[in-house]
């Protein structure tokens, strides 16, 4: 079968971390368990915590030949991720190196074989099943190539995509202020059982209280797309912001998030107070993996 379409894109974080103490490091920081890595499993979906339980970045963290990771991310910055973990390389045997401006991926929907040397990741990029090519970028002629006969995708059907499937991107719709549950990313990026990481005591009292008093929802809306951190209301009351849209038909379509207290699903949401309702509510059963 042939590619139906890919997408090219960069990516904003891309960190090899290697050193003799590297899986035992990474795994008493990062909230997903990294022994999901082993085997032939294309990478593990997880956060970067603060002490407060607050997301700082997400990633996906590849096993590597050797023993060292990978630790990818489509838009929290390698700076952050860096940052926040060279603040507990205290006495490790930990090596970081950003390798960000030389690599590149494709995210692929369909079939299509593999080149050698790239990487393969999986995709959090919405409903429809898809994998990430990664590469180092001067081979990017190379493996385009692989992939001839396919359409290619734009940013703008990325974001569609993504926000259709109510995937969260990091830091935009959910970061520094909000918990990995007000976003649905306790269901897919948080391990209960690994063991201690930083922020592991509060997803613990999370999990064991059962719920959080905001949460990030899909809408839908027509007229002119509002901005990022437009606030929005029921009646006269503010229940909550838009964080990221994107433009879909006669209308478009987003990701807010909203308080759950007083908040009434089955009604519209306007963009000033009392004002005619132009968006309607959608939240997902359970936000896309």
């Amino acid at each position: 079968m042939k590619t139906r379409s890919f997408y090219r894109w960069q990516p904003s974080a891309w960190l090899k971390i290697s050193g003799e103490d590297a899986a035992t490091f990474l795994q008493g920081q990062f909230t997903n368990d990294l022994r999901k890595t082993e085997g032939i499993h294309p990478g593990v979906y997880g956060l970067w915590l603060n002490q407060k339980g607050k997301v700082l970045a997400d990633s996906f963290v590849l096993g590597v030949e050797g023993g060292a990771f990978w630790v990818g991310s489509y838009f929290s910055p390698a700076a952050v991720i860096r940052e926040r973990l060279e603040a507990y390389v205290i006495a490790d045997d930990v090596v970081i190196e950003d390798e960000t401006p030389h690599w590149a991926g494709v995210t692929v929907y369909g079939e299509a074989a593999l080149p050698d040397g790239v990487v393969r990741v999986g995709a959090r990029r919405g409903v429809e099943p898809a994998v990430e090519w990664m590469f180092p970028a001067a081979d990017a002629p190379r493996v385009l190539a692989a992939l001839a006969g396919g359409s290619e995708l734009n940013a703008a059907d990325m974001e569609r995509r993504r926000i259709s499937g109510g995937v969260p991107a990091v830091p935009a719709d959910i970061g520094p202020t909000e918990l990995p549950n007000e976003g649905g990313l306790d269901a897919t990026a948080i391990s209960y059982t690994k063991g201690c990481y930083l922020g592991q005591e509060v997803m613990a009292r999370l999990k064991s209280l059962g719920q959080v008093r905001r949460r990030l929802v899909r809408v839908t809306g027509t007229g002119p797309v509002p901005a990022r951190g437009t606030l929005l209301y029921q009646g006269a009351q503010k229940v909550g912001e838009i964080r990221t849209t994107a433009v879909n038909g006669q209308g478009y379509l987003g990701l807010a998030l909203v308080t759950l207290l007083n908040l009434q699903r089955d009604a519209g949401l306007s963009l000033a107070p009392d004002a005619p309702a132009t968006l309607q509510l959608s939240e997902p059963a359970e936000l896309s993996p």
